[in-house]
């Protein structure tokens, strides 16, 4: 899957997020091996130290927390001397339900999670790329950043923005050699849909899911997610790393990498179908899963 890059010296570097499992821990491992110097981040302690063990540089990152944000973006740069290369913003997640039933508070703060902490990590590292004349900023995105599916509403809202987000700040740092992109991913065998769960039982619980018009959708929901089953479309984390080692090797990085046979479905749909037909096929798509 990966071109073998040769035993050179370590020369570049990049600070990843949400490296405890997943997409992250996969980045970390495979960049390492591509002689990238690899700050690898993670909310919990465990996390950190089994990181530590596996020999990387790591630190405590919770994009709900600013103060761990700002820690992190000064001990990278100061263990660079102010030239590092790239980051890859990793590491988010979701509150299903309908978007009547998901509590503001818990909208505010996947918010914080999934958009807000991210602009504030990025913002920290652009003056010394931008210092350098050159930078790598990779956003993990999703097919759900560019269609909406029912009951997923919160987290495709907050990747929306994060499209909006990249797109303007690729347009604003044109010229100055940083480059900015985008990787969507459709269905990646992570833990994702298992943490999901918890955090619909964690902010709606029994007494949302009683008082729902909604019930039984969440119901039959419950008992798919819970089988965990694979799906023809899923692929492993390493899927999505092989496209983010492209953004960041390549000469002229693309602006957006689709990850699995549905986001390249989804994105020829959004192209050619009018509004109506887009609904109702999207509609189709996420009953399909029921």
């Amino acid at each position: 899957m990966f071109d073998n890059p040769g035993n050179f010296p370590v020369h570049r570097s990049i600070l990843i997020t949400g490296c405890s499992s997943g997409i992250g821990a996969a980045a970390a491992h495979i960049l390492r091996g591509r002689n990238w110097r690899v700050f690898a981040t993670a909310r919990k302690p465990e996390d950190i130290e089994k990181l530590q063990e596996n020999g990387f540089e790591a630190f405590r990152l919770d994009y709900e927390d600013a103060d761990s944000i700002a820690k992190t973006a000064e001990a990278v740069l100061r263990a660079t001397d102010g030239k590092l290369d790239a980051v890859f913003n990793n590491g988010a997640y979701a509150v299903p339900g309908a978007l009547e039933d998901i509590p503001t508070d818990a909208m505010r703060a996947l918010f914080e999670a999934n958009f807000i902490g991210w602009h504030d990590l990025t913002r920290q590292l652009i003056p010394a790329m931008r210092s350098n004349r050159s930078g790598r900023i990779v956003q993990c995105s999703s097919v759900l950043g560019f269609v909406a599916l029912k009951y997923r509403g919160a987290y495709t809202a907050s990747k929306f923005a994060l499209e909006a987000y990249s797109d303007t700040l690729r347009q604003e740092l044109k010229g100055t050699g940083i480059h900015v992109s985008l990787i969507e991913p459709g269905p990646i065998d992570t833990r994702f849909t298992r943490n999901a769960l918890a955090n619909f039982d964690r902010r709606i619980g029994d007494e949302g899911l009683r008082a729902s018009v909604h019930r039984r959708t969440y119901e039959k929901r419950r008992v798919r997610m819970e089988a965990g089953e694979p799906g023809p479309f899923k692929l492993p984390s390493e899927a999505v790393v092989k496209r983010l080692v492209h953004a960041l090797e390549a000469k002229r990085p693309k602006a957006r990498y689709h990850v699995t046979i549905p986001t390249t479905v989804m994105a020829v749909a959004k192209r050619v179908l009018p509004t109506s037909l887009l609904d109702r096929f999207c509609i189709w798509a996420a009953d399909g899963e029921e």
